[in-house]
């Protein structure tokens, strides 16, 4: 099945379901934006209480939801089973590749990213719609994780046998400012791998190809295990997308370095270096 979908292919699918998941770590509230613009008939998700679960700092920011949350918010996003579905966000698809991720993972065979964001919809000249949306209920029902995922141990184990991908901007890597996070830097083996290396300027994917060099040059080969983290688990997805479309079959570390940084028995490296 397709990951990505165009905005011409989009405006030729008027039955796809579209989700807006209008999130940033400045922003976190994207209904305004929403409600101020967006794809006719798309529904606005709330990433922070519909796309996370709420533990405590030791489990990360954005713990994957309870099954069943997430199925009552698609239900309330109006979605049936065997749905086509499209998410985006504001730019970027940085948020979005979480509804992405955690839908797949929940058994949906149809859903797809809008390559290039709203962006590429307002690009291509097609029409926004303006105030909230309500959507009938749905009736979907999610099945249980199919994705790999690693808890902690997992993550610090990963870098012996294969090969763990920091997504997070290089200077978080590096240690060298943490805006959010109790301690700077990451975790010991960890090679970096910003998300928004991901994208070409105009806020697509790059081509399956130059995905897949960017990733050969990091270490990842076919025959060894790949795995991604961020802060919170949001913008690691991003990189699950991307290296899926350069043909790997990676893993999430959902609690990511938030999860990390809040357990001061974990050690911690800085700089460039991977250890």
């Amino acid at each position: 099945m397709p990951i990505l979908i165009s905005a011409a292919e989009l405006h030729a699918t008027p039955t796809a379901r579209v989700l807006d998941v209008r999130w940033t770590l400045a922003v976190p509230d994207g209904r305004p934006a929403f409600e101020a613009g967006h794809v006719p008939g798309a529904v606005y998700v709330d990433l922070d209480s519909e796309l996370a679960g709420h533990g405590a700092l030791r489990d990360g920011r954005h713990p994957l939801p309870d099954l069943g949350d997430l199925q009552e918010s698609a239900r309330g996003w109006g979605l049936d089973d065997g749905d086509a579905v499209v998410v985006h966000d504001g730019g970027g698809n940085l948020a979005a590749a979480r509804a992405w991720w955690l839908l797949r993972d929940a058994g949906f065979a149809d859903v797809r990213l809008l390559d290039g964001a709203l962006p590429a919809w307002t690009a291509a000249g097609y029409p926004l719609a303006t105030g909230p949306e309500h959507p009938a209920r749905g009736s979907v029902t999610l099945r249980p994780r199919r994705s790999p995922v690693l808890d902690i141990d997992g993550a610090a184990r990963f870098p012996d046998g294969g090969v763990l991908l920091d997504a997070r901007a290089g200077e978080r890597y590096r240690g060298e400012t943490e805006p959010v996070d109790p301690r700077a830097g990451h975790i010991p083996g960890a090679i970096s791998a910003p998300t928004s290396d991901n994208l070409a300027a105009d806020g697509t994917f790059l081509p399956a190809d130059r995905l897949r060099e960017r990733f050969t040059a990091l270490g990842v080969r076919d025959d060894r295990p790949v795995a991604a983290y961020c802060g919170s688990g949001v913008t690691a997805a991003h990189t699950v997308v991307a290296l899926t479309l350069a043909g790997f079959e990676p893993a999430l570390y959902p609690g990511s370095w938030s999860q990390w940084a809040n357990h001061p028995d974990r050690p911690v490296a800085t700089g460039q270096a991977p250890a």
